[in-house]
């Protein structure tokens, strides 16, 4: 069981700065929780946050595992204290998330092989 889980209302990918964003929040406001994954549009290492850009690190992902219901990522234990010591985060994804298929595609070629189905 995850130490963090989110419910995704929106999934998205965005392109700017030289940099792939792609995001899953629950909501539209500040408040609400969200993901965000940053990589270089030219390759290298990922940035992950978790509802703040205090709470993210690089490199910090073990491996992304997906089920039926969204995705879990483990965070690797160097980077643990990044995350409120969090070993994994979950997003759970419904029939109702906007744009997450296309979230999903370009979350699993950004991560390669860190996706596991």
């Amino acid at each position: 069981m995850a130490d963090i889980t989110l419910t995704a209302a929106y999934g998205s990918v965005v392109e700017e700065d030289g940099f792939l964003f792609v995001g899953f929040a629950e909501g539209e406001d500040e408040d609400e929780g969200y993901v965000l994954f940053r990589q270089p549009l030219a390759g290298g290492p990922i940035w992950f946050e978790v509802s703040d850009d205090s709470f993210g690190a690089e490199a910090a992902i073990s491996a992304v595992r997906v089920g039926p219901d969204g995705f879990e990522v483990g965070i690797e234990p160097a980077s643990r204290a990044a995350f409120g010591f969090a070993a994994s985060v979950a997003v759970r994804i419904g029939a109702h998330c906007e744009d997450a298929d296309q979230a999903l595609d370009a979350l699993r070629a950004m991560l390669g092989p860190l996706w596991q189905e």
